[in-house]
């Protein structure tokens, strides 16, 4: 009996933390409402509608998402929309945007690796990689990202006058802050891919390549040999 509870407890965990970082946006949407912040409380409702989209995306598309990844991903943009941008983290700790990237890198680095998983579960795809080129791979998808990233902060900056990216260093032009955001993506998704490299050199499974199995194991639809 408790070998059939630890799974239900092992994914009930990961759901009470969603519940509980959406009730502290939710509460700090009470808070803008009674302090009559129409705008702050429209921003804030815009984020906790945002951290119920993998609910509905799932449902719409018919896959299901691993609490655990659901997880993950409430938790970036609660902490980069919300405590980042709405509760101007940024602005009282330097270092909260280079962490942000960062562990963006390693997301993305897992991201790679769950592409390279599909591609290899694909019928009309005969993949057999190598554990370096895996690697590679997840790691080059991941800068490619964030490059992207990049990119549309510029764009954003340039033509609507926003202030994506944000002077560091007594750089105004937002060059440093560019850099440094490529760096720690590059340093997180490095640190995934090693780890991941590792393991899989060694032929055990590490904890990425379970969390995809899992992610394969609740969609089988998407991953059947026909």
């Amino acid at each position: 009996m408790p070998a059939d509870r630890a799974p239900s407890s092992s994914l009930a965990l990961p759901r009470r933390v969603t519940l509980a970082l959406q009730a502290v946006i939710g509460l700090g949407l009470l808070l803008e409402l009674y302090e009559r912040q129409w705008l702050n409380a429209a921003i804030v409702a815009a984020i906790l509608l945002l951290t119920a989209l993998p609910a509905f995306v799932a449902r719409g598309t018919k896959v299901t998402i691993p609490p655990q990844f659901e997880l993950l991903a409430i938790a970036f943009i609660f902490a980069s929309l919300y405590l980042g941008e709405r509760r101007d983290f940024y602005a009282r700790f330097w270092w909260w945007d280079l962490a942000l990237h960062s562990t963006s890198g390693a997301l993305l680095g897992i991201l790679g690796f769950l592409l390279v998983y599909i591609l290899n579960q694909n019928p009309h795809i005969d993949l057999h990689m190598q554990p370096g080129f895996v690697a590679f791979f997840a790691f080059c998808f991941s800068l490619a990202v964030g490059a992207s990233w990049e990119i549309f902060e510029f764009a954003m900056d340039q033509i609507f006058g926003t202030n994506m990216q944000k002077p560091m260093f007594g750089d105004p032009s937002g060059l440093t802050d560019t850099m440094w955001d490529l760096i720690v993506d590059a340093l997180g998704s490095l640190a995934v891919v090693i780890y991941g490299f590792s393991y899989m050199r060694r032929g055990t499974p590490s904890w990425i390549e379970r969390s995809i199995a899992r992610f394969i194991e609740a969609n089988p639809r998407l991953f059947s040999r026909r």
